[in-house]
């Protein structure tokens, strides 16, 4: 049955799946960050233009425009271990740490089943890092105390890898380009991969422009990548991210906000984290906190006017998080012409813009 007001279920998840040639999942990222393609998207009448470049997007900014961007920065949260007592192999992601101790560590362990309370995992050569499991948790998870010595993470740059997303087959040359040029604040299992078709030297421009920039922090963890599985897309539980927003980028924010002036998120995870603060308190203000915040149609946006994203998913939260804020019809014809016309998909692919004028 229809949701009013829709012409097509808004809460099933079959609504928010397309076909995707696997060959146009990017493997991996543009020579040049802003050399990859722009589709622009009318957010309301869902008209379409294709740009060669992303560096474009200039053409679409105006003089007053503020970017907020999620400066987040990836760790490298994949560990290759195995369990002490047998030395059977064990995958660990670690998603966040935890506040109640600095060595204590949310994880997502590959094969989990096999490791319960006490259970000791080594990591490295010589048993450089050590993780104790503390806690089990469902779907995979589990609580880690890490012993060591020195300091973490330079521990985990030593031992660590880059989490890449599965679709991804081939570990990269170089980890700087699975991280934004504004990475500053240490704490995702995950990139903010709308951010990776700026440059420096773009954002210079935009800057010179009258383009305020602006930065929020949202560490990216089982809440952002999550695969959806019930068919009631309600019932999906989105698990809980860190966001932070300071003084500057609430003043800012609210001020833009006052004047009129468009608020254009860079990434959905910069759009969860103003969403939520502007939800939470009416405005934006300083804080930080956790969200568990899951937008799908019939969401009403408070906080921002335009976003710049990447191609999703099929079924997955952030196309229905594109999807609230178009609408599915728009978002779903646009994946189509990106498909006919050979767009790039996924983290590593093209962008696209959803603006409003």
């Amino acid at each position: 049955m229809n949701t009013p007001g829709f012409d097509y279920d808004v809460y099933s998840l079959s609504s928010y799946d397309y076909d995707l040639p696997p060959e146009l999942i990017a493997q991996s990222p543009s020579e040049k960050r802003d050399q990859s393609r722009l589709l622009v998207m009318d957010r309301f009448s869902g008209e379409l233009v294709d740009e060669p470049h992303f560096a474009n997007i200039e053409n679409y900014l105006h003089k007053g425009d503020v970017l907020v961007r999620n400066n987040t920065k990836v760790i490298p949260a994949r560990l290759l271990g195995e369990k002490k007592e047998t030395h059977a192999h064990v995958e660990v992601l670690l998603l966040r740490q935890l506040e109640d101790g600095k060595d204590k560590w949310l994880a997502l362990v590959g094969n989990a089943k096999t490791i319960k309370v006490g259970t000791k995992v080594t990591f490295g050569t010589n048993d450089e890092l050590v993780a104790t499991c503390l806690e089990v948790k469902d779907e995979g998870l589990r609580v880690f105390r890490f012993d060591y010595e020195g300091i973490f993470m330079e521990v985990l740059e030593k031992l660590g890898r880059m989490p890449l997303p599965p679709y991804i087959h081939a570990q990269l040359g170089d980890n700087f380009r699975y991280q934004t040029v504004y990475a500053k604040i240490e704490g995702s299992a995950a990139a903010p991969t709308a951010g990776f078709h700026f440059t420096k030297e773009l954002f210079q421009r935009l800057e010179r422009k009258g383009i305020e920039v602006v930065d929020v922090t949202l560490h990216i963890g089982l809440g952002t990548f999550r695969p959806v599985k019930e068919d009631d897309i309600r019932k999906h539980d989105m698990h809980s991210e860190f966001y932070i927003v300071d003084e500057h980028a609430a003043e800012r924010l609210n001020l833009a906000k006052k004047e009129g002036r468009r608020i254009i998120a860079i990434g959905t995870t910069s759009t969860r984290t103003l969403e939520s603060v502007y939800r939470r308190f009416g405005t934006f203000k300083a804080c930080s906190g956790d969200t568990k915040l899951f937008i799908y149609p019939g969401f009403k946006y408070q906080a921002i006017d335009c976003l710049v994203t990447n191609f999703h998913l099929p079924k997955s939260t952030l196309l229905m998080l594109v999807s609230a804020f178009s609408s599915r019809d728009n978002i779903l014809n646009a994946y189509r012409h990106a498909v006919r016309e050979r767009y790039r998909f996924f983290s590593f692919g093209d962008a696209m813009f959803i603006k409003k004028d």
